[in-house]
């Protein structure tokens, strides 16, 4: 009997399946590419000319990055939910209280995209069915507001504003509900009514299982994938590229103003807030991993998985951010309707040459392509929670799944907590980047634990089987540059909200009670014998510390590196 044979003996209802290979995987994460869509705006509005290089460089820091988790995921085939819950293991001889929160902190960075990636959908949707009517100077009803002898002495622009007002449908300003809470907003009104309805369209895909979810995402990602490589390639071809809108490439003086900056302490933290948003959706293809234990062959699987997705995020990562600028300028990078994405379709049109029916399907695909990124974050932050609850982390509540292999208990619990996420999505701008930046603060933190949990793991379990290894020299820059992406969060969070870090490192914290809960009470203080069993090792031999001092220096040092930028950068 194989090995791939044994393990998927034990598999039935109730646990996961082993139902698909690499190519499975690779759609299920085909949503991945259209997160560059979510902020391209917003970092361009923050960084200026420069953008385009913020994120090739995240890009080619993510695929650096793929390589330590591509050799963490192939130690435990028998697990599931990312490299989080894969390198989660290697702290635990270290302290029971940092190892949870790698698990959590990568849910926590997952699971906001399907509130933030249904609003910007149901913003798209809500355009469609009640579009604010657009007025010119040259607009009839412009003129005759004018000639009015009550408008004497107003201007056109006085005209546009108020015709826009009144034309606008009541929809589109109505809310059931909205307030205040701390630093931001949130409003129960018709986006996130139509935000609800799409999250639940998801549930129900997600509902028949990994296999389900793949067959769908295969068709959605060609559907998105394709045009979004057109728009990469035909505005270069076309000749609609115009060279001056990458220059002078300087920062922005200050964010969202056109007025080029200087490269001085300023500059540089925008910068860095830059390539803090960007590692958000950069780096996130490492959700290719998240199936280990559904692969059916574990180890041919996962590094090809995370391969072959990371290259299709290079590709889409470095052409569209380039073309976007080329195209539009500056200028138009800055304009509100490609800040907070609802008029990134039809940019994407006019790229390719179209408009009307183009601008149309543009539209479409826009939506698709928010599905798509939806239904990935649904898929592998609903895989963090199961995993976590079988490893002993989290409540046993998550530990279920149903007769397709579905963790649906935590694919509920996802759901619930981002409805009221995106109550604060739906509310404005503000709101929106300030739970895109609380996630990615959970994100890198998530981050630096796993890059180095590489090395931690050879130090210590050096006995276990790897169907892939690293070469050593990426596991050692993949260590380095969890330092250099703890900076981006130092210096980048408070960009985009001054409380962000602050409030990333309270969100974090939140595992405490919910660890304590799970190991004291419901587990007696003891780990689940299976989870140790991966790691083919006893209760009793987690006292054996071969890494000695360093993973705590190492904590110390993230900690100090953190707090240093935090104050060394400044606008």
């Amino acid at each position: 009997m194989t090995t791939t044979t044994d393990i998927a003996a034990h598999a039935g209802d109730g646990q996961l399946h082993r139902s698909i290979d690499w190519r499975g995987a690779f759609w299920v994460a085909s949503g991945v590419p259209a997160l560059v869509l979510f902020s391209i705006g917003g970092i361009a509005g923050t960084v200026g000319t420069p953008a385009y290089l913020i994120w090739t460089a995240s890009i080619i820091l993510g695929l650096i990055q793929s390589f330590t988790y591509a050799e963490i995921a192939g130690l435990f085939p028998s697990k599931s939910g990312g490299a989080s819950v894969y390198g989660a293991t290697a702290w635990l001889r270290y302290s029971k209280f940092i190892a949870p929160l790698s698990v959590w902190c990568n849910w926590l960075a997952w699971t906001p995209v399907l509130s933030l990636g249904c609003s910007i959908a149901a913003a798209y949707i809500l355009n469609a069915l009640a579009p604010i009517p657009a007025f010119t100077e040259t607009s009839p009803q412009v003129a005759t507001w004018l000639a009015d002898p009550a408008n004497v002495g107003k201007t056109a622009a006085d005209a546009i504003t108020v015709l826009t007002g009144a034309a606008t449908p009541a929809i589109r300003n109505w809310s059931l509900f909205h307030g205040t809470l701390g630093p931001v907003s949130f409003s129960l009104n018709a986006i996130f009514f139509i935000g609800v309805v799409l999250m639940l369209i998801t549930f129900a895909i997600q509902h028949r299982g990994i296999l389900g979810t793949a067959s769908v995402q295969k068709y959605i990602g060609l559907l998105v994938i394709i045009p979004m490589l057109i728009v990469g390639v035909v505005p270069i071809i076309t000749g609609q590229i115009n060279w001056a809108n990458y220059s002078p490439l300087v920062p922005l003086a200050a964010a969202y103003a056109p007025a080029p900056g200087a490269w001085n302490v300023a500059g540089w933290t925008l910068v860095l807030g830059g390539m803090f948003i960007a590692a958000w959706s950069a780096y996130a293809f490492e959700t290719a991993i998240c199936y280990t234990s559904e692969f059916k062959n574990p180890g041919r699987d996962t590094v090809r998985a995370i391969f072959y997705s990371g290259l299709l995020c290079l590709a889409l990562y470095t052409l569209v951010p380039f073309t976007f600028q080329g195209v539009l300028g500056l200028n138009g990078m800055l304009a509100t309707p490609i800040v907070d994405g609802s008029g990134v379709a039809d940019a994407m049109a006019r790229m390719v040459g179209g408009s009307g029916f183009i601008t149309s399907i543009m539209v479409m695909l826009m939506i698709l392509a928010l599905m798509l990124s939806i239904m990935t974050a649904m898929a592998g932050s609903s895989r963090t929670l199961y995993q976590g609850s079988v490893d002993g982390w989290l409540p046993r509540y998550l530990n279920h799944a149903n007769e397709h292999g579905a963790p649906t208990r935590a694919m509920w619990t996802d759901l619930t907590f981002n409805v009221f996420l995106l109550a604060v999505a739906a509310a404005d701008a503000t709101s929106f980047f300030f739970v895109l930046a609380v996630s990615n603060c959970g994100y890198i933190i998530f981050n630096f634990l796993n890059l180095n949990a590489g090395w931690i793991h050879r130090i210590d379990n050096g006995h276990i089987k790897r169907p892939w290894k690293a070469p050593t020299i990426l596991i050692a820059v993949g260590a380095v540059l969890s330092y250099v992406n703890a900076m981006f969060m130092g210096a980048g969070a408070k960009v985009w909200n001054p409380w962000a870090l602050w409030a990333g490192f309270i969100a974090a914290a939140l595992i405490i009670p919910v660890f304590c809960f799970r190991h004291y009470v419901q587990d007696g203080g003891r780990f689940p014998e299976h989870m140790l069993d991966d790691l083919g090792i006893a209760q009793e031999d987690l006292k054996v510390r071969k890494a000695g001092i360093l993973p705590y220096l190492t904590l110390i040092a993230g900690a100090a590196v953190v707090l240093a930028a935090n104050w060394f950068f400044v606008i």
